[in-house]
């Protein structure tokens, strides 16, 4: 797709539209850490205990450098890998290269099991101590682990905590930021026929002191090319259970209306879009709504985020709309 056509036009909550391009889809190396936002001075709380720097390293593969979950593999001069690495070098010992067998370390199992570990996130802030078998499942869901860039244009690998990625947004993909609950956009395409793909733009919102992440694409979906807008949260599930977002798209007397619960950016922009979560606009539809000759791809997006409360007496939500 040839993004050097593609003009947006933006404005948020009353202001004038203002000339909005969309960005090149590179790669680049960031200038930030991947570990964004960590604050590797801290310390765990007063009740974790830091494990035995000789135990952690009993327990790391010499492989992968991973830790080791049973079953535990030994030579017979006692050396000791994972069950993952064990078939990739072939059942021969990395250290001396003797034969593996199927010797179990039951041991060093044992060790393990008697083990009582922080999180591997603490200096991010997670206070938790679990047995060294249910660590591992606890990282995959930790509440502060880090976040993945949410940039759809470019396989982007940098993680941190929220505000560092906003920055890291702003600076490096050069993303358009906003402020306020409320948006208009619009989205031109010289030559609509050319559907590929692709990541059109990103647009960053920051309301109710959140931030939440604006998509609008172009696709294929199946056999038929379509538009697709949807709003993703900048923090977790449960947090982005508390808004709600509406998107319209619409022109000569016809319009299409979606309202949801944006997205936790979680999940990965391609398992949002997959799902179609979101507005989808049929090419058909979008050139009707576009006028003209139907030549030229011209929608108009407008939308509102929205705050849900909890109403006290009837136990119903109500929405909280931004001034």
């Amino acid at each position: 797709m040839d993004l050097e056509s593609i003009e947006c036009v933006s404005s948020s909550d009353g202001m004038d539209e203002d000339e909005i391009h969309a960005h090149h889809h590179s790669e680049f190396p960031s200038t930030k850490p991947r570990n964004g936002g960590a604050n590797n001075n801290n310390s765990v709380g007063p009740n974790a205990i830091t494990p035995a720097t000789s135990v952690h390293e009993l327990l790391e593969c010499p492989v992968c450098t991973n830790s080791m979950y049973p079953p535990i593999h030994q030579c017979h001069n006692g050396h000791t890998l994972c069950s993952t690495c064990k078939t990739r070098v072939h059942n021969r010992c990395p250290t001396c290269r003797q034969e593996l067998g199927d010797i179990r370390c039951l041991a060093l199992e044992k060790v393990a099991e008697s083990l009582e570990l922080p999180c591997k996130f603490y200096t991010l802030g997670c206070p938790e101590i679990f047995p060294y078998y249910s660590k591992l499942k606890h990282e995959t869901v930790c509440n502060f682990r880090p976040y993945s860039c949410p940039y759809a244009g470019s396989e982007c690998s940098v993680v941190g905590d929220i505000p560092f990625l906003v920055t890291h947004l702003r600076d490096d993909h050069k993303v358009d930021m906003h402020t306020g609950c409320t948006f208009n956009h619009r989205y031109v395409k010289s030559n609509p026929r050319e559907v590929e793909n692709a990541t059109w733009m990103l647009t960053v919102f920051h309301c109710f002191g959140q931030y939440f992440c604006l998509h609008f694409e172009a696709f294929q979906l199946g056999m038929a090319p379509v538009y697709m807008a949807f709003l993703r949260f900048m923090g977790d599930e449960n947090e982005a259970r508390n808004y709600s977002y509406s998107l319209e798209v619409g022109a000569n007397g016809r319009k299409l209306i979606w309202e949801g619960t944006p997205r936790s950016v979680r999940d990965s922009h391609r398992k949002v879009r997959d799902s179609h979560d979101g507005l989808i606009i049929q090419r058909n539809m979008a050139l009707f709504f576009s006028g003209g000759d139907r030549k030229e791809l011209k929608l108009r997006v407008t939308g509102r985020i929205w705050k849900e409360q909890q109403n006290p007496d009837g136990g119903v939500c109500i929405p909280n709309l931004c001034s």
